[in-house]
């Protein structure tokens, strides 16, 4: 589970934020919302931040999409660019690396990642673990001229010399030392239960308002029956009169400049998959019928279907959320979601975060949101899981918890506190 990040020096965030999942000591929700993973570390399930356009939300969730990327992306040559934005409302900080650290717990054991680069090179890296409560370096990673020197900590990591000098050579200045580790043919436990974490729990994509999450629920019910008997129980609690989905995949006939377009065009296309559309000139869709039921006027119950194509935003953004969430809550992982209340009613919005907490687990939500009637729910946010972002006169973010704010048991309407700007966090119109 994800505890806490730092961020300094990245797209909006200038100076040094902090946010963090630890909860008070706060007993509310404590059963399902609240987990203790260690000896007095709690650490919550869910997070909201609220905040106006253009203050910085969106950017929180992209620091841990753009975190995986480099964990794990190969970049082709040493010139090819980190990835990594500074703030450039400045004069000074585009010239500046970026830093961050991780704080997570794998299997109870708690680690921390710190990484400070700028755009072309790798400055420093390092993984920690706690064996105790003071942490034990597993590497060090450091930059020497245009060179990545990497130490091992001898008395925690066992790894050959040739292994070593192997992870060296695939390090590249722009390359993380996780992605190298990977490619070399090594084990060691302390660094593969991280890599493991990374990747099964930390590797869901972040969803934005316009991703198409349908493709993913599709595929997960062409797949899976209990996946597709879960959905359609979760649209059914959510007042959709949806009683089935049947998907199955069709070829189709494509044009010559159609397909001139596909082979010339879509870069992430497989070669395999090209070389069948040269021969076939067919291409593979996914069809999705939704049966529908109804009460005609004699009270009795009639089934009709229609095409994806024919169904709601709103349905079909329900359908990608609760397919990305069940995954979330199977595999314990941490999912973000940009604008939740994007093409869903509120009370919509409510029984999605309601149904998340539910399910018990170590699976984690960090949901943005404007949707402030989610501050009037007493029974469904804590309030150490309310974060605010707000925009700063030199453009950069801050970013804070209601939780920092004195006084709140006393205030009666957290939303009406926050449309008067108690909190900040709003357009200052």
């Amino acid at each position: 589970m994800i505890l806490e990040l730092k961020i300094k020096n990245f797209l909006s965030f200038k100076d040094e934020v902090t946010f963090c999942f630890e909860a008070t000591r706060d007993k509310s929700f404590e059963d399902y919302q609240v987990v203790e993973v260690a000896p007095n570390t709690r650490i919550l399930r869910l997070a909201v931040v609220y905040g106006a356009n253009a203050s910085g939300k969106s950017n929180l969730l992209n620091v841990f999409d753009f975190l995986i990327h480099f964990w794990f992306d190969i970049p082709e040559d040493k010139d090819e660019p980190t990835g990594v934005v500074p703030f450039l409302l400045d004069k000074e900080t585009p010239q500046e690396p970026s830093e961050f650290s991780l704080t997570f717990y794998v299997n109870g054991t708690k680690h921390l990642y710190a990484l400070i680069l700028d755009r072309k090179n790798v400055i420093s890296e390092k993984l920690f673990i706690y064996p105790g409560t003071q942490p034990a370096l597993l590497f060090d990673r450091k930059l020497n001229s245009t060179v990545s020197e990497i130490t091992f900590n001898a008395q925690k990591v066992k790894i050959s010399q040739s292994a070593k000098d192997e992870i060296t050579v695939k390090c590249l200045s722009n390359t993380s030392v996780l992605a190298a580790y990977n490619r070399v043919n090594v084990a060691v436990p302390e660094i593969d239960n991280v890599i493991r974490w990374m990747k099964s729990q930390y590797n869901l994509p972040s969803i934005e308002p316009d991703t198409r999450l349908v493709d993913f629920a599709e595929e997960m019910i062409a797949k899976n029956e209990s996946v597709k008997k879960y959905l359609l129980n979760f649209l059914s609690r959510a007042d959709y009169n949806i009683t089935n989905i049947n998907t199955e995949e069709i070829e189709e006939k494509v044009a010559d400049d159609v397909l001139s377009v596909l082979l010339n065009k879509v870069s992430n296309m497989p070669n395999d998959e090209k070389e069948r559309l040269k021969m076939e000139k067919t291409i593979r869709l996914t069809k999705t019928e939704f049966e529908h039921k109804i009460i005609n006027k004699n009270g009795s119950s009639e089934f009709y279907k229609m095409a994806k194509s024919l169904q709601s935003a709103g349905t079909i953004r329900t359908l990608g959320l609760a397919s990305a969430i069940r995954e979330t809550i199977k595999n314990n992982a941490f999912l973000v979601i940009d604008e939740i209340e994007s093409s869903l009613h509120p009370k919509l919005i409510e029984f999605i975060i309601e149904d998340f907490l539910k399910q018990k687990g170590q699976s984690q939500l960090l949901l943005t949101t404007h949707y402030d009637g989610l501050l009037e729910e007493d029974d469904l946010l804590r309030k150490d899981s309310i974060w605010f972002t707000s925009k700063k006169e030199n453009g950069s973010t801050e970013l804070y918890s209601l939780a920092d704010f004195k006084g709140i048991n006393r205030i009666s309407s957290l939303q009406k506190a926050y449309k008067y700007g108690k909190f900040g966090a709003i357009p200052n119109i």
